[in-house]
């Protein structure tokens, strides 16, 4: 602590010295305060105090993947960055092979980023390694909790970088990626959780060379928290909530009508109004495997 307000008071005194007082508060990118209050004649800290936010304080359970389950989350709900940038997971272009929505009749929770096994793998932000064990699905895994409430899940590791507990920054080794669990051949499955809820990455995070946050304040819907409203064959019609406003209007679900043409098929009116199958057919008590005739009336939800 001495040594903290030593170097603060080195690097304040050119700027106090002409100066009678002086507020200070610095806030660095690990979501910590450091408030002093300095009197420039004599450069004596009249106050020292560190806020930490505890991110362990609550469900931080290293031996399940989902220590949230008896959490309720209200949406729509707003998710803070500090940055404009994430660092990339991997350290070479970003391919998504598989994206977030409705996979093969299944939930697919997060997207897959091509790799060669053995390829490294890194925090996409500062954090707390959480779990750094084998999950099942998941093979070997590591979750980081973020200082923002998120945590961002690596899986299908072939070798483990780091171990619970471990402070982790930005950029930060990992691990190496491989094909441990459920993979059908080596990628990174990367998935961003809220309290156990897994968003749309994408919605998040332009995974590009950019490596850009879409926005340093954005809000969730649970539009963005259902696969079943996405097809993971290609991305969604990304359009980010901005404001409280909007994403209170957008609670307000969109209906429409489509009326079926000839030679419809489920496959082509998934394509066309940019919603999954599994939505179009829970929205109209239908199944995948449902006759639909020209004339019919089909209920598009998005």
């Amino acid at each position: 602590m001495k040594l903290l307000s030593a170097c603060l008071i080195t690097l304040l005194s050119l700027s106090v010295y002409s100066q009678k007082k002086l507020d200070l508060k610095v806030v660095d990118k690990l979501d910590f305060e450091v408030i002093k209050k300095i009197d420039s004649t004599d450069l004596v800290v009249k106050q020292d105090t560190i806020i930490h936010k505890d991110i362990k304080a609550e469900y931080w359970d290293h031996t399940v993947y989902n220590p949230y389950k008896d959490e309720v989350v209200i949406f729509p709900l707003q998710l803070e960055f500090n940055d404009s940038t994430y660092a990339s997971p991997i350290s070479k272009n970003k391919v998504v092979t598989s994206r977030y929505g409705w996979r093969r009749g299944r939930a697919h929770k997060g997207i897959d980023i091509d790799l060669i096994t053995g390829d490294s793998l890194y925090a996409m932000f500062d954090g707390i390694v959480r779990m750094s064990r084998y999950s099942k699905g998941h093979g070997k895994t590591v979750v980081v909790r973020h200082y923002n409430g998120l945590e961002t899940v690596y899986a299908h590791l072939s070798e483990y970088g780091v171990k619970e507990n471990d402070s982790v920054f930005k950029g930060q080794y990992l691990g190496k990626g491989g094909v441990s669990g459920n993979a059908r051949g080596s990628h990174l499955h990367l998935v961003i959780n809220y309290k156990g809820i897994a968003i749309n990455p994408e919605y998040l995070f332009e995974f590009d060379e950019s490596n850009a946050i879409r926005s340093n304040e954005i809000w969730v819907t649970q539009q963005w928290t259902r696969p079943y409203v996405h097809n993971s064959l290609r991305q969604s019609k990304i359009s980010p909530i901005l404001t409280e406003e909007d994403a209170f209007t957008s609670l307000k679900k969109q209906k429409r009508i489509y009326i079926v043409k000839r030679g419809d098929t489920l496959s082509r009116i998934s394509r066309t109004n940019n919603v999954s199958i599994a939505a179009l057919c829970k929205t109209n008590a239908i199944s995948k495997t449902s006759v639909i005739k020209p004339g019919q009336k089909l209920v598009i939800e998005n």
